[in-house]
């Protein structure tokens, strides 16, 4: 079945009135598109972000627009007079395009092919059986709707850092773990025990299918839902301490866990964090060193890392 892509603009101030006429002919799924929303939206989100695609940020420039999809069918030309008529007085259709029948929700699997990722790792999807002559340790990988593929630079600099300080038998700590990757991958290259926390709680059922993936069950492997800096987690993790803790989050986020951090490591541990843009750089090192006695960044595509002892 193919299908009729409609946009719709709606009238000056009339974008809710738009959207509550569609829900009443019957068009109950739509998606909005509006600029000053997505302003707003990075504003109140602003701790969470660093970076945003300029690209992404100019498509949503001085624009308001609503998407619906209609079958092309018989009934189509129909449903299109309807639809124009009904909303006349707030909105006016302005584009339509055809689009096939396709597997939105696993198109995007295509794009997505086993990654060797510094001397020992190769990242591989959990739909894809990997070419592996040098026998590298394979982290089996289904990031489902998290931020973890070993596709961006903030996470191939932690596995490297990784490869460089996992000797066997650590206890790791992984905050905002996501997909798991980090962690997970700790475990293959001999760490004895791994904890992910995430505040997001998709990250706990997420990560802990994707140790069990790579043959990681809940001796290895703990999910954690919620946020160390406070309260019983902080209290938690504080006593038991643990020799390798990641960090692959943003800056504003670092900044804040980097008071805590040392307190979460045992002696001779490390504090590997990730997720910094280029201008961020310096003013995180600043922090870090305020509370470790040594601090070694890495960069790569202007993102930067540090490794903290």
């Amino acid at each position: 079945m193919d299908w009729m892509e409609i946009t719709i603009s709606p009238k000056e101030g009339q974008l809710d009135r738009l959207c509550d006429r569609l829900v009443a002919l019957g068009h109950g799924a739509f998606s909005v598109e509006d600029g000053e929303q997505f302003k707003q939206f990075l504003e109140t989100n602003r701790q969470y972000w660093d970076y945003i695609d300029s690209d992404l940020e100019q498509s949503f420039e001085d624009m308001s627009r609503v998407k619906l999809y209609l079958e092309k069918d018989a009934r189509l030309p129909a449903r299109l007079e309807e639809l124009s008529a009904g909303i006349a007085d707030c909105g006016a259709l302005s584009h339509s395009a055809t689009v096939k029948d396709e597997d939105w929700e696993n198109n995007w699997k295509a794009y997505y092919k086993p990654l060797e990722i510094g001397e020992r790792l190769l990242i591989c999807p959990e739909w894809e059986e990997p070419k592996n002559p040098d026998g590298r340790k394979v982290l089996r990988l289904d990031p489902g709707t998290i931020f973890g593929t070993g596709g961006h630079a903030t996470t191939r600099l932690c596995l490297r850092a990784l490869e460089g300080v996992v000797k066997g038998g650590e206890k790791v700590l992984d905050l905002g773990c996501g997909s798991g990757i980090l962690s997970i991958a700790a475990l293959l290259l001999g760490a004895g025990h791994a904890c992910g926390v995430d505040i997001d709680p998709r990250g706990r059922d997420i990560s802990a299918a994707n140790a069990a993936l790579s043959g990681f069950g809940p001796d290895k492997y703990e999910p954690v839902t919620g946020d160390v800096t406070t309260g019983k987690l902080k209290e938690r993790f504080t006593a038991e301490k643990s020799h390798i803790v990641l960090a692959n989050i943003v800056a504003d986020v670092i900044l804040n866990i980097a008071p805590v951090a040392p307190d979460l490591i045992c002696e001779g541990g490390v504090f590997i964090c990730s997720g910094i843009i280029g201008p961020r750089a310096a003013e995180v090192e600043t922090a870090l060193k305020k509370v470790f006695k040594s601090v070694e960044g890495k960069s790569e595509e202007d993102w930067w890392s540090f490794i903290c002892r």
